[in-house]
């Protein structure tokens, strides 16, 4: 087992059941909880104690009830922040979040100077850049899990669409994580034939529109909450390749530095993730359509940024 120690910030559905299936998984040694509501993450932490050892698994689980506690982290999760209620747009949650992660930011960096941290709280892209521009840490360090997921959910689609290639799809979504995301059909695959040449036009078309909107269905269907296994299974990947220095690549939202053209702004690109977190930013060779809509979802993530900027 990997002996590393993964910190959790939030432990509503998501949090917890990102460390109820990663302490059953016995890839690393200790879990540490951390949330508001005190009586909650203890007994998260005890229930999830308690399944670690039927799992007779040795990742031991913390419940920290002072910020002192949570520390030598080399991985922390964040899903702390309100939740997205049916006719609520990921832009309703900005201002509230962004609040919200900066007293987290400003609680665990004291404490846990040479972690990684992944962003799964939303509005995620702005808020992967509200924590870099809280921390002022490098970009390696703080990454959003959005494309993951996104892609997931695009690669359940294209199965139910064809009705078969389960376990045998990869499908690509760049951009920021919302209505402007950017499902790329050309860089996705079953079983390594290229999409373009086992859908119809129209159904990729139909693909792409239940992908961008595959979040918000949950949160209609579930009417008080919304998405939770697909996100933090997704997050579990990210953590994986960066313990294990994996190397793998993911599509990931990270502050860009002059790729695709764009400078200071968050958004989701292919990256390799290792032991130091993002180690390498992917540029896709895109067509003229893609990089279009691409610029509308950096537009998206742009216009709130300035709504916090004009609200502090």
């Amino acid at each position: 087992m990997n002996k590393k120690r993964v910190g959790i910030v939030g432990v509503g559905n998501v949090g917890a059941t990102l460390a109820f299936t990663l302490a059953t998984k016995n890839i690393c040694s200790s879990i540490l909880l951390k949330d508001v509501r005190e009586n909650i993450v203890q007994a998260m932490a005890l229930d999830i104690s308690q399944a670690t050892n039927a799992a007779k698994s040795e990742t031991i689980i913390h419940a920290c009830l002072s910020d002192e506690e949570f520390k030598d982290c080399d991985v922390i999760v964040i899903t702390a922040g309100i939740a997205r209620r049916p006719g609520m747009s990921r832009d309703d949650l900005l201002l509230t979040n962004a609040k919200i992660m900066n007293s987290v930011i400003n609680s665990v960096i004291p404490f846990n100077p040479n972690a990684i941290i992944i962003i799964v709280s939303n509005p995620l892209d702005v808020m992967v850049y509200t924590a870099l521009k809280t921390s002022n840490w490098s970009r390696n360090k703080i990454i959003g899990m959005a494309g993951i997921l996104d892609s997931a959910r695009m690669a359940h689609f294209i199965f139910e669409k064809l009705g078969y290639g389960q376990g045998q799809i990869k499908a690509s979504v760049m951009g920021g994580h919302g209505d402007d995301m950017v499902p790329l059909a050309d860089f996705s695959t079953v079983n390594g034939v290229n999409l373009n040449e086992v859908l119809s036009k129209e159904d990729i078309e139909d693909i792409i529109y239940k992908t961008k909107n595959g979040g918000a269905q949950i949160v209609k269907l579930l009417e008080t909450g919304s998405a939770y296994y697909a996100p933090a299974y997704s997050t579990i990947l990210m953590i994986e390749a960066i313990l294990e220095d994996k190397k793998e690549i993911y599509p990931c939202a990270i502050m860009l530095n002059g790729e695709y053209g764009y400078e200071n702004i968050v958004s989701g690109v292919p990256v390799m993730l290792g032991a130091n977190g993002v180690e390498k930013v992917v540029e896709l060779e895109l067509k003229e359509e893609q990089k279009n809509q691409f610029s509308k979802s950096i537009a998206s993530v742009q216009e709130l940024i300035n709504i916090l900027k004009e609200k502090k």
